[in-house]
């Protein structure tokens, strides 16, 4: 299996043929929906799905977009390709085995609503976990891409998530925020605390999992 990352927190992978696109947000290249037979979302956020930007791929080309139930009255005219996910389940998106974690949003402030979030593990392998620190406690995980940076996180929380999680490597996700001073900062700090081999990618990099 084939992941690019690109901005923010979208990925996309590629296996077998197929291609499957996670949370192309606002933040991130339209492009990455390009070719796509399948689409994942972890929430409604519009730093997650670009509702304007899925709705022209889903109108050239259509193909099932899986998220939680809640993500229906955010897609509009997109609803209509919603696969309702629910925490726990298993299913295949173009062609790859994925299990749904989680439930629910990390609390941003008690104010304001927590809203529903999947975390998505692919092909038993790697792990995006949307906007939650949620930890798989069944399988172990092989290529983490931990949410570095967001007004609901806190450094020593997410460090210990990708120490709880414990992968063989983890990425930085969720990074649209930042500029260079912040990515020196967390990048310096990350790689000395996570515990495993954690690295930041630039957007368009490859990797193979």
């Amino acid at each position: 299996m084939r992941v690019t990352k690109y901005a923010h927190s979208c990925l996309r992978l590629e296996h077998d043929g197929g291609v499957l696109v996670v949370d192309p947000g606002v933040f991130s290249e339209s492009e990455a929906l390009d070719g796509a037979d399948a689409v994942l979302i972890t929430h409604e956020h519009p730093d997650h799905v670009d509702v304007a930007a899925l709705t022209r791929a889903l109108q050239r080309r259509p193909v099932p977009v899986h998220g939680p139930a809640s993500l229906a009255g955010a897609l509009g005219d997109a609803a209509e390709a919603l696969a309702v996910v629910a925490p726990g389940e298993s299913f295949t998106a173009a062609g790859v085995p994925v299990r749904a974690y989680g439930g629910r949003h990390a609390v941003i402030h008690p104010d304001i609503p927590v809203i529903e979030n999947l975390g998505y593990l692919f092909d038993d392998v790697v792990y995006h976990p949307g906007d939650a620190l949620f930890v798989p406690d069944d399988v172990q995980v092989d290529t983490l891409f931990a949410p570095i940076h967001a007004p609901w996180s806190k450094f020593s929380e997410v460090v210990d998530f990708i120490r709880a999680v414990a992968p063989r490597r983890a990425y930085a996700l969720h990074d649209g925020l930042l500029n260079a001073n912040g990515f020196g900062v967390l990048d310096r700090q990350y790689t000395a605390l996570s515990g495993t081999d954690y690295r930041r990618l630039e957007p368009g990099t490859r990797i193979d999992a």
